[in-house]
């Protein structure tokens, strides 16, 4: 386990402390995540589910699993709203913080434990994830922003122009059908994919803003006492309930557990919500899972 998970906490340290030190300089920050995002990431899933072997009767159960458990902590936090106090853009940080996950950190730590096996269920996990966290997310922050609507088309863009979910859908598609591409072409896919997971991670860590953390304390306590504690929880029950055991229910259980996505907080400025709060949920939730995902993990085995 940590063979597993220093090297990742390591690299997202780098990050941050590469950013703080200038270097290379600010306007690389935001290229490095996009070309991670648009093309690095899309490639390595590319080459690992183009040929993977799926086995089904793994991959049903902790996708029902995920999903289950996505839709009743987001109706837990909607139910929890008043209680919170908490005007409609920064509730809606919260409720991001609650249901989303970084995939950079996912797909890293997986790799670590599991190999192979563990990118494709990760994979699995990812398709049956982002579009619910979207459902959900997407009308949730419009329609409590300051200046409200457009929620359903952006939601459809949104979904539509997802370059992880346009990978998985590629790899998938040629795993099925049968296709295969010139193993020169796999080969350079293997290559490009190699440097998703050390530069996603990077750019994790370049994105952290500690400075953020003192007025956003509470909500961000609320925020992952959801998303670190609740979500696991619920999700390991109902993966023994559907019948995800071993590898499957491993990553079900740590994909449910990682800190939220770096993309909230884009998300929370294009649709009018509290960017500044979700800025201190994403950077108090990273430190966080640095106790929590080990412990996660070591609950698990």
């Amino acid at each position: 386990m940590l063979n597993a998970l220093v090297p990742v906490f390591a690299v997202i340290i780098l990050g941050h402390i590469l950013r703080r030190m200038d270097f290379p300089g600010d306007g690389f920050w935001p290229q490095a995540e996009r070309i991670t995002y648009y093309l690095l990431f899309p490639a390595l899933l590319v080459h690992k589910l183009s040929r993977a072997s799926f086995g089904g009767d793994a991959t049903l159960p902790m996708a029902a699993a995920l999903v289950v458990a996505l839709c009743l902590t987001a109706t837990g936090l909607l139910i929890l709203r008043r209680r919170m106090g908490l005007p409609g853009p920064s509730f809606s940080s919260v409720f991001q913080g609650g249901v989303r996950m970084n995939t950079y950190v996912g797909l890293a730590v997986v790799a670590m434990l599991y190999g192979d096996e563990g990118l494709t269920l990760a994979a699995v996990a990812m398709v049956a994830m982002i579009p619910v966290i979207n459902l959900w997310c997407v009308p949730v922050v419009a329609g409590l922003s300051e200046n409200g609507g457009g929620g359903w088309n952006k939601l459809a863009t949104e979904l539509a122009k997802n370059p992880l979910i346009l990978g998985c859908v590629i790899g998938f598609g040629m795993n099925l059908s049968g296709l295969r591409m010139h193993e020169s072409l796999y080969e350079a896919l293997a290559v490009v994919g190699r440097a998703a997971l050390p530069m996603g991670l990077l750019a994790v860590g370049a994105g952290l803003k500690p400075r953020s953390l003192g007025p956003g304390l509470l909500p961000s306590l609320w925020s992952a006492a959801a998303k670190l504690v609740a979500l696991p929880l619920v999700t390991w029950l109902l993966c023994l309930l559907f019948g995800a055991s071993d590898t499957a229910l491993a990553v079900a259980v740590i994909f449910t557990a990682l800190p939220t996505a770096t993309s909230s907080y884009i998300l929370a400025r294009q649709l009018g919500g509290d960017a500044d709060l979700m800025a201190a949920i994403i950077t108090a939730q990273t430190v966080m899972s640095v106790i929590t995902l080990p412990l996660t993990i070591a609950l698990l085995a």
